[in-house]
């Protein structure tokens, strides 16, 4: 007789469970020798890598060096409401406004 979808379902949901528990039977011994390694070299965090990451503090300072750039704001505006930091090139904007005799004061946030 042909099995049907719901038994081939319950007999994958039998092999996930038991392939589970053979997972855990085997991290269990995995870690067992992994702390065995440990004790035997007498290894440290720092020796794993684990401590002193230095990948925790980056986003506190990616974080704030954004609001640092936020406060900042522009630097240069216009009553079109374009605008620029004041860095990089300057913009067309504020290239025909110069051209046309107004100053970089003129535009000043």
């Amino acid at each position: 007789m042909a099995k049907t979808y719901a038994d081939i379902q319950k007999e994958i949901e039998s092999l996930q469970k038991a392939a589970e528990t053979l997972r855990q039977k085997e991290v269990a011994g995995v870690i067992d020798r992994i702390k065995a390694a440990i004790a035997t070299y007498q290894l440290t965090a720092r020796d794993l890598g684990l401590a002193g990451r230095a990948a925790a503090p980056a986003p506190k300072r990616a974080k704030a060096k954004r609001a640092a750039k936020a406060a900042r704001g522009a630097g240069y505006r216009d009553d079109a409401g374009n605008t620029w930091s004041g860095r990089g090139r300057r913009p067309g904007w504020i290239n025909a406004a110069l051209a046309a005799g107004k100053s970089l004061d003129d535009f000043r946030a």
